[in-house]
């Protein structure tokens, strides 16, 4: 992906961007509901390719959420005051300016990062032992565990909730014997384990898995050991370059099978853009459908999705797809829980009350369209209608299947 423009870079990295609502600041003193509701979201503004452009969009959202909360009153009544800050992608720079943050005596009331998960397992022990309530769009091996972490909550789903899905879906279009071959990252061997498990656990006869080396430029011999194995369709997890060796790999087999695409691939760009500089039209790509969350859907009547993405347009360009536009969420998710405390000074208070159904169903969200939190998870846990399958095409405003783009 392209980096936009460089004065709109400039803007996202302003040390503090303030939107209108009813309360003065109170500089210097701890959370309490007498100033600004203080929210520092970090992302890599100065990354390359699809960092930045997906960092672009993550505080996009963030932006747009501080809008919609402040229409409402802000949270608790306070003004949200968000702060951005550029990580780089860097673990090591998010940690420094997360303790900048805390030292600065404006110790920030609630943190959102832009992934990748290497930055939320850098930064989680730091807001536990400084007791701050965090959303997070990186989910690791334990962010999501109340026991290690109480007051993170994770906003992306975890890749055991998506291959439950998608063995869900594999299963609602009869597939049997069905391949999965994954990238060689972190994300990709722990995205194959719980295909494994998922697959198995709706009765989908499954073929085999195979994993390529992310830095590869062919995966010919996995899919020639999946073809081999029988496979009568293909769970794809491929994000950016990969993808396209992937496709083309296919082609090179001319192997032409039923192929569902994870969040990794229908969160790469070349997916959504014509050939020769993409993959859309190509015929590997035609039978392809791909995991997104109705957010990333267009559909003119649902209004709640619409005000967010109007809300982002208006700021700037969306370079990514609405799948990166986790932090839209966490300020109406705050807000309902503050409702619900009478006040948004113990992070602890709001965390429990974001543990009970209740105030998640009273939440304004609309990234996802509903969250499941409770005492033993702080993963979102998605039912079925958390998500949907649809076929590549071109995007607008981050999202599929608009006939105006």
């Amino acid at each position: 992906m392209k980096i936009r423009h460089s004065a709109f870079i400039a803007a996202l990295a302003a040390s503090a961007v303030a939107v209108a609502g009813c309360s003065g600041s109170a500089s210097g003193e701890d959370a309490s509901d007498s100033g600004p509701y203080r929210v520092l979201v970090t992302g890599a503004i100065s990354g390359q390719g699809s960092l930045a452009a997906n960092a672009q969009t993550s505080i996009l959202a963030a932006k747009a959420g501080v809008e919609e909360v402040n229409k409402n009153g802000g949270i608790a009544g306070r003004t949200v005051e968000l702060t951005v800050v550029d990580d780089g992608g860097d673990a090591t720079k998010a940690v420094s300016n997360l303790r900048d943050a805390v030292n600065s005596g404006k110790k920030p009331d609630l943190y959102l990062n832009s992934g990748p998960s290497t930055v939320s397992a850098a930064t989680l022990p730091i807001l536990k032992q400084n007791k701050i309530l965090s959303f997070n769009i990186g989910p690791t091996d334990n962010s999501s565990d109340p026991s290690e972490f109480p007051l993170n909550f994770d906003l992306s789903p975890s890749p055991t909730e998506y291959a439950v899905s998608l063995a869900r879906y594999a299963k609602s279009k009869g597939y049997q014997q069905v391949g999965v071959i994954h990238g060689s990252s972190a994300y990709g061997e722990a995205f194959g384990k719980a295909m494994d498990s998922a697959l198995s656990d709706e009765g989908v006869s499954m073929s085999a898995t195979e994993e390529y080396d992310v830095a590869a430029l062919d995966m010919t011999a996995q899919l020639q050991a999946l073809k081999n194995k029988g496979t009568q369709a293909l769970v794809i997890d491929a994000y950016g370059a990969p993808l396209g060796y992937l496709l083309t790999s296919l082609e090179r087999l001319d192997w032409h099978i039923p192929l569902i695409g994870n969040t990794s691939v229908s969160g790469t760009a070349l997916i959504a853009k014509p050939a020769p500089d993409g993959a859309l039209g190509t015929r590997a790509a035609s039978n392809l459908v791909m995991q997104v969350f109705p957010s990333t859907v267009y559909d003119a009547a649902d209004t709640t999705v619409n005000t967010m993405v109007s809300s982002m347009a208006s700021m700037g360009s969306i370079p990514s797809t609405l799948i990166l536009a986790d932090n839209y969420d966490p300020f109406g998710l705050v807000a309902a829980a503050a409702d619900k405390v009478g006040s948004a000074a113990d992070p602890q208070k709001l965390a429990e009350a974001l543990e009970t159904q209740e105030v998640l169903d009273n939440a304004r969200t609309a990234f996802l369209p509903r969250y499941h939190y409770s005492p033993e998870s702080h993963a979102p846990n998605l039912a079925d209608d958390g998500y949907r399958f649809v076929p590549p095409s071109k995007l607008l405003n981050g999202q599929y299947g608009n006939p105006a783009a």
